[in-house]
């Protein structure tokens, strides 16, 4: 795959705290509301815990633990990612405060991150006035 392929396409943007941030469209599998969620005993202070989703228990994380972002609202949507992207782990989703829509970028929207230390931002994506994060769920999950 080329640079080029790799940042253009369609992306979900989302919601988190006063952000918005955004993930490639092809790793996400569904958007469901969020439901009873169980605690997991000894689990990493980004997982909230885990839920039944169509019968496969699905991890549920926080990204704005992942990210460092300081925001108590409570989320209210999960975006699930496909398991292929999750390695080991099984399926994951990731609780965000809300889902926007789904949008095309072109490479030129795209500007790489600035200070990415951990990989798991892709870039900016400048749209009009605002600017869109877009993180890499697969790089997140690989971190474990």
């Amino acid at each position: 795959m080329s640079a080029q392929s790799a940042t253009t396409g369609q992306v979900l943007e989302f919601k988190l705290g006063e952000e918005t941030y955004c993930v490639s469209i092809d790793y996400v599998t569904e958007i469901v509301d969020i439901g009873d969620l169980t605690q997991v005993p000894n689990a990493p202070p980004h997982v909230e815990g885990v839920m039944d989703l169509r019968g496969r228990t699905t991890s549920i994380v926080n990204p704005k633990v992942v990210f460092g972002i300081d925001d108590d609202s409570e989320g209210k949507r999960i975006i699930v990612f496909d398991p292929d992207i999750v390695r080991d782990q099984g399926a994951a989703g990731w609780l965000v405060d809300e889902v926007f829509q789904v949008v095309q970028i072109s490479p030129e929207q795209v500007d790489q991150s600035p200070g990415n230390d951990t990989g798991s931002i892709r870039g900016v994506v400048k749209r009009d006035d605002d600017f869109v994060i877009w993180v890499d769920p697969a790089i997140v999950h690989s971190h474990g």
